[in-house]
């Protein structure tokens, strides 16, 4: 049994991309805080809780309870090979964006349109949806043509041996480096929409396409954090370790 001490000390030093990926049930202890665990997944617990005016004592309250609580199935993605979870990211998460964006964009620009003069909020709601939803689909198509490609050659060489081949644009770490900035902005732009939202909060007699607005946005915030945290804090440390480690091509 760890002490209180030893208990705040690791909350100290592991990263909450470290502990989402250790128990995933997390994600919901800290999305309950206002912290985000997939672009924020560098960062430590004591350091985001003292930036934020976070009670540290009760984010480690919480995180203590679920640790207690049994474990259900889950998936250990830290075991599967780079190839198997790329191709669940593009099958699962890179679907979901591709599935809903078209849908939410039309209906938030319904939403505006018919409510936007008594609630203007929904305006704003719609112009950055639509640049979320624009950058997104742009941005899989780099993941999905350039950067997954050459993670999957990697995790070849990793499993079959042979050397690192050549590539365009250098180091793996370029496009990580890209794919992390816009992540990071998508997260921004999806923060601001529940910012304005007052967290998705309808108002009085809201409509069937209002309601239905909120509730997706919410969804779809909380699959795109999801889908980040399994590229930032899983997959891309483990290509820039293997790209380090692996023979290279003369």
């Amino acid at each position: 049994m760890k002490t209180l001490e030893a208990q705040d000390a690791q909350l100290s030093e592991t990263t909450i991309g470290e502990i989402v990926t250790k128990d995933y049930r997390t994600a919901q202890v800290f999305k309950s805080f206002g912290i985000d665990f997939c672009c924020g997944g560098k960062k430590t617990v004591a350091e985001v809780c003292e930036r934020k005016g976070i009670d540290f004592k009760e984010v480690e309250k919480a995180l203590q309870l679920t640790e207690q609580d049994a474990v259900g199935a889950t998936h250990d993605y830290q075991s599967w090979s780079m190839t198997f979870l790329t191709d669940y990211i593009i099958n699962t998460h890179h679907r979901y964006v591709k599935d809903n964006t078209l849908f939410i964009t039309e209906i938030a620009n319904k939403v505006a349109r018919v409510h936007g003069d008594q609630h203007p909020e929904v305006i704003r709601v719609a112009e950055l949806f639509n640049q979320v939803g624009a950058e997104l689909l742009s941005h899989l198509n780099k993941e999905e043509m350039v950067l997954f490609p050459f993670i999957k050659e990697l995790d070849e060489v990793l499993q079959h041996g042979g050397s690192i081949p050549g590539s365009t644009f250098g180091t793996v770490s370029q496009p990580i480096q890209m794919m992390e900035a816009e992540h990071e902005h998508a997260g921004e732009l999806l923060h601001e929409i529940r910012e304005v939202t007052h967290n998705f909060t309808l108002p009085a007699g809201a409509c069937n396409s209002y309601t239905i607005l909120y509730k997706k946005l919410d969804e779809f915030e909380n699959d795109l954090h999801w889908h980040v945290h399994l590229e930032n804090n899983i997959l891309f440390p483990r290509a820039l370790a293997a790209e380090k480690d692996l023979p290279k091509i003369d």
